[in-house]
């Protein structure tokens, strides 16, 4: 059986779907997720186990090598002693009676060893099973046992589709299958002790979603209803209020900011036209904010706001960013966007984003750019990105060492090849081919190439590459070696120990794994054809070698791998079905504890000095520096057989580099030049940039035309020093008040004939800028309109009371909405807009 892992969570994001269109269901039988406070994994018993399949659209030829890659697994024979030792500390759980399909485990808390497995079928939200069954069991062992707990919920019908919804602490939320006719709403069962207890609420509404928690306060929950309304709840869902209408996605930001897009016109078209009005809630729900409009989609990562704007039906969309809670927010420096084109946000933090940029055309590829700390300026990253039909893409972020990403690229040959970056985006390599691997004499490029969604997706691997921040440096992951990835024969498993510089291959066929005790213990389970599995294979080494274990002596479907997430769990459940006598299958868990077996624990002997990054052992100075900080973490050697334990934390030493001009990127109208690296001005931006800010707020940038890559720590060495600093006055960025302009106003003009001077002079003096104004518009309108460049913009706030339906216009959020490529029309609107001003002042006599 296949199954799939999609990771969600706040800040750490493998694939946010930015203005994508709708996906289909996953195909794979298991699938998991998980927030800041645990993991849910999701596995599907279907009719028939489904096989991994070769891809037929993928020819084989000369450039690859044989099935049969020069390289065998290291086997380790396990001994009697072992052989009890696993047998004593494995525990089979057979879930007799139970015909749900789908199976629904979540971890609770952290190192409680609570879980709660939810035995449910899947059904459309909008319908209602009459009859329909499902069963709660809880184990508090880390899944050794398990008791049927569903008379705590009343025996209630639980869908897979709305499942068991885990938050901070120990609290969990199960919502009710209920009729949507002669009710009013839908029913919850909540628990704020890990399932040991559930209270019971009738909700004044139905779901449309799962409800999702605060990211800290477990009492603050939103929900949306099936008739778009959004409701708030401040006390873990015993009361309910409702606080908008027509809400078609929400995202909580940082603190108790509450992002949401509502509708003006029409809710099911206003998505597609681009119809939408971004609003935040600061005082949970009281008062409302309106950032945008015309929004097509947003969304937040990091400490980054982000939404499209689409201002024309017939218009490309366009990207803006915010990175104080839509205060202000800027339009990225990003191409834009047809109807038939997306972006999407592959990662982010509160430094920086990572964003695919759809290439015009069917041609699933385009352009990974990263940005500034702003979320404004955004540099080239990787051309040719691969993002396949399915809206697919294979970016991975390891987790195990700072900077390191993977991804595949199509290039101009058609072949997809895998390239790694260890600077966060700065550059791209392709991998070494591992140690203990040859390629065929013919093959003039042999590198290791990594499979990835798109691979997962066609059923050709189980599963992704594995990372995780507890193990340093470990990744494992499923791949080939050649020319290019080749999808015309299964892959094996590979293994890098420093974060994907090296390789070796250590599995050979598609496998199933795991990572145990902060990298200290690796399981895996092959994937067989014929579907029903018995053994488990574990590594003490990081995969130099393997012993195996035959788990049960009656082998069963497999569904997939559970363990507790963060590493620190020394147990792992194997879960699949086996059939019974009676033709009706039945779900089997089997536990397998290695605590018992790998008993001693770790100390400084253990453990290494390991220096992250060192590939030039020649330059000491520059060995290991990567975004401007060398570390040394404290790691535990291969040879090593102990426990890390639960109490393992992470070490490291850090050290700054000197500065080079690595470090830094160019900032906004500066480009790097080829020959000596430089930073230098771009021709005619003073130009570009003045029509551009004619109708609309500015600020003055003052660059040295550098700006230091995000994240990079470096200290001393080069600095952008004796370069002349410039002005550049992009548009749309809100300028923070002038303490030197409170100094002056009307009041120090005491008498009446002063004041009247003060108004003629100034009535004068705006009349002749504004003739001056006007005509340097018409001359340098046909100089410039040609090149124009993407321009900065400044948020329209309106703060809205909904209690008597007034908008006000908030005085220093006066800016325009306009286009950044302005029609001659906006200069009427210029004198319109001036001659208003000039009545104001006028009344005020």
């Amino acid at each position: 059986m296949i199954w799939t892992t999609v990771l969600l969570g706040r800040l750490c994001v493998l694939h946010i779907a930015l203005l994508l269109l709708a996906e289909g269901n996953s195909s794979s039988s298991s699938s998991s997720s998980g927030g800041p406070w645990g993991r849910t994994v999701t596995f599907r018993r279907d009719k028939q186990a489904p096989r991994l399949q070769r891809d037929t659209s993928s020819s084989t030829d000369s450039s690859n090598p044989s099935r049969d890659p020069n390289f065998a697994s290291c086997r380790l024979p396990l001994t009697p002693t072992e052989h009890k030792i696993l047998d004593d500390n494995t525990q089979e759980t057979g879930f007799n009676g139970d015909d749900g399909s789908h199976v629904i485990l979540t971890w609770v808390g952290d190192g409680t060893g609570v879980i709660l497995v939810l035995s449910t079928i899947s059904a459309p939200l909008d319908s209602y099973l009459a009859g329909g069954s499902s069963r709660l069991y809880r184990s508090t062992d880390y899944g050794k046992s398990f008791h049927d707990i569903s008379h705590r919920i009343n025996h209630t019908f639980i869908k897979e589709e709305l499942g068991i919804s885990v938050g901070p602490g120990s609290s969990v939320i199960l919502t009710a299958d209920t009729p949507i006719v002669d009710n009013p709403g839908g029913i919850i069962f909540t628990s704020m002790d890990a399932g040991a207890t559930f209270k019971s609420t009738q909700l004044p509404f139905h779901l449309d979603q799962s409800i999702t928690y605060h990211f800290f306060n477990p009492d603050y929950l939103v929900a949306l209803s099936i008739d778009d309304g959004l409701w708030l709840s401040l006390d873990f869902g015993a009361r309910w209020t409702k606080v908008h209408e027509g809400v078609h996605s929400f995202s909580w930001g940082a603190g108790t900011n509450l992002f949401f897009s509502c509708s003006r016109v029409d809710a099911v078209e206003a998505e597609e036209r681009g119809d939408l009005v971004l609003k935040r809630t600061r005082d949970l729900g009281k008062t409302f904010t309106i950032i945008h409009e015309d929004v097509f989609s947003f969304g937040y990562i990091g400490a980054f706001l982000f939404f499209s704007v689409m201002e024309d039906p017939r218009s490309p969309r366009v990207m803006y960013f915010s990175s104080d809670q839509g205060e202000t927010f800027s339009q990225a420096l990003l191409p834009s966007a047809s109807t038939e084109q997306f972006y999407s946000i592959l990662d982010g933090d509160e430094d920086m984003l990572f964003m695919h940029v759809d290439n015009p055309g069917d041609t699933f590829f385009g352009t990974m750019y990263t940005s500034d700390d702003r979320g404004i300026l955004f540099s080239k990253s990787l051309e040719r990105h691969l993002f396949d039909g399915h809206r697919k893409s294979d970016f991975t972020n390891i987790t195990s060492l700072r900077g390191v990403y993977l991804t595949n690229k199509l290039d101009i040959d058609g072949r997809i090849r895998s390239v790694i970056s260890f600077n966060r985006g700065g550059t791209w390599r392709q991998l070494k081919k591992p140690q203990n691997v040859n390629c065929a004499d013919n093959v003039k490029r042999c590198n290791l190439h990594i499979h990835g969604e798109h691979s997962r997706k066609n059923r050709i691997v189980p599963m992704l590459a594995l990372s995780e921040p507890t193990a340093i440096g470990l990744v494992i992951a499923h791949g080939s070696v050649g020319d290019s990835l080749s999808s015309s024969q299964h892959p094996d498993v590979f293994v890098s120990s420093d974060g994907g510089y090296n390789w070796i291959g250590t599995l050979k066929g598609p496998h199933h794994y795991s990572i145990l005790d902060s990298g200290g213990l690796i399981v895996a389970v092959e994937v067989h054809r014929e579907g029903q599995v018995k053994t488990i294979k574990f590594s003490t080494d990081e995969g130099q070698c393997w012993k195996s274990y035959n788990f049960t002596e009656q082998p069963f479907f497999f569904a997939g791998l559970a363990s507790e997430p963060g590493t620190k769990a020394m147990n792992v459940s194997v879960w699949g079905f086996r059939p019974e006598e009676d033709g009706q299958p039945m779900w089997v868990a089997v536990t397998i504890d290695f605590q018992s077996l790998i008993t001693r624990e770790c100390n400084k002997k253990d453990y290494e000095e390991w220096l992250a990054h060192s590939t030039d052992k020649r330059n000491s100075e520059r060995n290991g520096c990567v975004l401007g900080m060398k570390e040394t973490y404290r790691r535990l050697k291969k040879q090593s057989v102990c426990r890390n334990g639960r109490n393992f934390v992470v070490t490291k030493k850090q050290i700054p580099c000197p500065c080079t001009r690595e470090d830094y990127l160019c900032d906004y109208g500066y480009y790097r030049h080829v020959n000596t690296s430089e930073c230098v001005r771009q021709p005619n931006t003073p130009n570009k940039t003045f029509e551009m800010c004619l109708n609309g707020e500015e600020d003055e940038l003052l660059t040295a035309g550098y700006r230091k890559v995000p994240s990079d720590k470096c200290q001393g060495g080069f600095t952008p020093q004796g370069v002349v600093q410039t002005i550049i006055r992009p548009c749309g960025v809100k300028p923070s008040p002038d303490p030197s302009a409170k100094s002056t106003s009307v009041g120090h003009f005491d008498t009446p004939k002063e004041r009247l001077v003060l108004i003629l002079v100034s009535v004068g003096a705006a009349v002749i800028v504004l003739v001056a104004v006007v005509s340097a518009v018409l001359v340098v309108k046909r100089g410039v309109y040609r090149t124009r460049m993407p321009a900065y913009r400044f948020s329209n706030l309106r703060m809205q009371d909904d209690n008597n339906d007034i908008t006000a216009e908030l005085g220093s959020a006066a800016s325009s909405n306009g286009t950044a490529c302005q029609h001659d029309s906006d200069v009427v609107r210029v004198l319109q807009d001036s001659f208003g001003t000039f009545s104001q002042i006028f009344r005020g006599l």
